[in-house]
């Protein structure tokens, strides 16, 4: 099975997407049954093995992105790799050209909902846009084949734009990675802290959606006894004196070594898709303290952690607290880990992905009357 990921989310600076593709791809490429190549944007036309560059605008206002323009282009170079089946990982000109390439070739394409368009939209233009943003949803997604959300609540919010089949495939992680037994070396004290002092960690872009301030004001609450290391978020003016903050974009063996060496993991983010982050932690082995929203509460199992009141510095650091003083994190972070080894392994993520496309492409050979179709999840 020849497989296609089309995206503009795959760059050096985007998160989740990227980390989706890239272990997803190897363990494709280790089944020996399947190959793989991906389309990403660039400054132009350029073949490298199974990844393909194509030019693509600069984005002032989000560094490290491109937004593509050249929607023949694309649809035109992904037809002439001749893929079995193309999934889009976004809501833009790749998704377009993905459904585009696969009517040329006749293969079916796969929509996977990562980013949130609807919430973003609504957050930061407004919610004047909601019906149109809706009706753009809607459209896009209908024209795919098949639709997979990484989460419960996102194919929720696709079946608010009026999208009825939504297949959820959750996310997984590199247990390899991220395991307890990466631990930094001397971690704590190059953060200048006792061995009384409770190590919490958060790694991600500081986009407004983190809600980094909610971290901060929790740490403030909590005081000198807890400690918090920020790990690719950027400068933050604000952080009291118990944050220390790893501004510059950290490789992953060096995130694994300063999350193996925590005690915890928070995070105050109310808007995630899925949270991969919190899988990491939890492979890591730490318990996740995080807020009660998106799509935190199903990758956070209640027994892994603690759920808290979004947009409330004063709840996180209660739970946190709570964490501490009333159970073992130790005993926590243990359980944590083997969740994400029965549920969350490359491995187990590709079968699942495997079987998707084996339907769709079943399906696609063998079209069902519309009449006769209806299906929900």
């Amino acid at each position: 099975m020849r497989i296609l990921d089309t995206t503009l989310f795959y760059t050096q600076a985007s998160g989740g997407v990227r980390t989706y593709i890239d272990g997803k791809r190897q363990a494709l490429l280790r089944r020996g049954d399947t190959s793989h190549k991906v389309v990403m944007p660039g400054s132009r036309v350029f073949f490298d093995g199974d990844f393909v560059s194509l030019p693509a605008m600069p984005l002032p206002l989000a560094p490290g992105f491109r937004f593509p323009l050249r929607l023949g282009l694309w649809s035109s170079i992904i037809a002439g790799l001749q893929p079995d089946v193309i999934e889009a990982g976004d809501p833009y000109t790749p998704a377009w050209a993905a459904q585009r390439a696969a009517r040329l070739l006749d293969v079916p394409s796969v929509g996977f909902y990562h980013s949130d368009l609807f919430t973003l939209v609504h957050h930061r233009v407004g919610r004047f846009l909601d019906p149109g943003t809706r009706a753009y949803i809607k459209r896009l997604y209908e024209g795919f084949d098949m639709v997979l959300s990484p989460s419960r609540v996102m194919a929720e919010q696709l079946h608010r734009c009026g999208i009825g089949e939504v297949e959820v495939q959750p996310l997984g992680v590199d247990l390899e990675a991220f395991q307890p037994q990466r631990a930094k070396p001397n971690a704590r004290r190059a953060l200048g802290l006792s061995e009384d002092q409770h190590l919490l960690v958060f790694a991600g872009r500081g986009t407004q959606e983190k809600n980094i301030p909610i971290l901060l004001e929790a740490m403030r609450r909590l005081g000198p006894d807890y400690h918090l290391l920020l790990i690719g978020t950027g400068l933050q003016p604000d952080a009291p004196s118990n944050v220390s903050v790893i501004h510059e974009f950290c490789q992953t063996p060096e995130v694994a070594g300063w999350m193996a060496a925590a005690d915890a993991l928070v995070h105050a983010g109310d808007q995630e898709t899925f949270g991969l982050v919190a899988l990491e932690g939890m492979a890591s082995g730490l318990p996740v303290v995080c807020v009660d929203a998106g799509a935190l509460p199903e990758v956070v199992p209640g027994d892994c952690g603690r759920h808290v009141r979004p947009n409330d510095g004063a709840a996180m650091a209660a739970g946190v607290r709570d964490l501490f003083e009333h159970d073992d994190p130790a005993a926590l972070g243990r359980r944590a880990r083997a969740h994400v080894e029965t549920r969350h392994s490359w491995d187990a993520v590709a079968e699942s992905l495997v079987g998707h496309y084996r339907r769709v492409l079943g399906d696609h050979e063998q079209p069902v009357l519309a009449s006769t179709h209806e299906s929900h999840s």
